[in-house]
């Protein structure tokens, strides 16, 4: 590359605004590395969702509804397992589970047994209809499945379990962010309000 359109090129990434500032994320002053680092996550997400909704197709159901019944399915070994069980467990609201599974229950794949010493408490259950199902799944699941994940070794793999649960959170308080500063745009572009901004979306998100 000559050295004007070099020159060219600098003043191009240069006139480009940041899209991060924590100092952990910039190299350089640079955000080439965040941006490939998102662009490569939205592209595995991406690929996770298509093989997600794969699993669900053979079974006959949407991806929700796989996902939430093999939780089921997971989830009993531990004990009893509830809607809320199911909703904290998936990052879900129980609304959305409590729709979901009445959906399952009319396909007949889960039971919805209510709890005799806690009457406000529903608990469910896989049908052997269900588990048919999640077993005839498993030989294209597991070989999959194993291909999907093959980049980790044993340690990077129990690094990034560890960092899952934060990770979602991360994106529920980036969310309640973006929806406070979309709703108070903060005037001339400043940014100097966000701390304060950020609490306010922390708040938020809990409630």
């Amino acid at each position: 590359m000559s050295t004007a359109s070099s020159s060219r090129a600098k003043g191009r990434r240069s006139a480009l605004p940041l899209t991060v500032s924590r100092p952990e994320l910039l190299a350089t002053d640079s955000d080439n590395e965040f941006r490939a680092f998102v662009h490569g996550m939205l592209a595995f997400a991406a690929r996770l969702e298509g093989v997600r909704n794969g699993f669900a197709a053979l079974l006959g159901l949407t991806g929700i509804q796989y996902t939430i019944l093999i939780s089921i399915s997971h989830l009993r070994a531990n004990g009893d397992v509830t809607v809320g069980a199911v909703a904290e467990h998936l990052h879900l609201s129980g609304a959305f589970v409590t729709t979901e599974t009445g959906k399952l229950l009319r396909l007949g794949l889960i039971t919805k047994v209510q709890d005799l010493s806690d009457r406000r408490r529903v608990c469910l259950g896989v049908t052997s209809r269900g588990r048919q199902l999640l077993s005839n799944l498993a030989p294209v699941q597991v070989p999959v499945n194993d291909v999907l994940f093959g980049f980790l070794s044993a340690q990077q793999f129990r690094a990034l379990g560890q960092m899952v649960d934060r990770v979602v959170a991360c994106g529920d308080r980036a969310i309640a962010l973006l929806d406070y500063l979309s709703a108070n745009p903060v005037q001339g572009g400043q940014t100097s309000g966000s701390a304060a901004l950020e609490t306010k979306a922390k708040q938020r998100s809990r409630r």
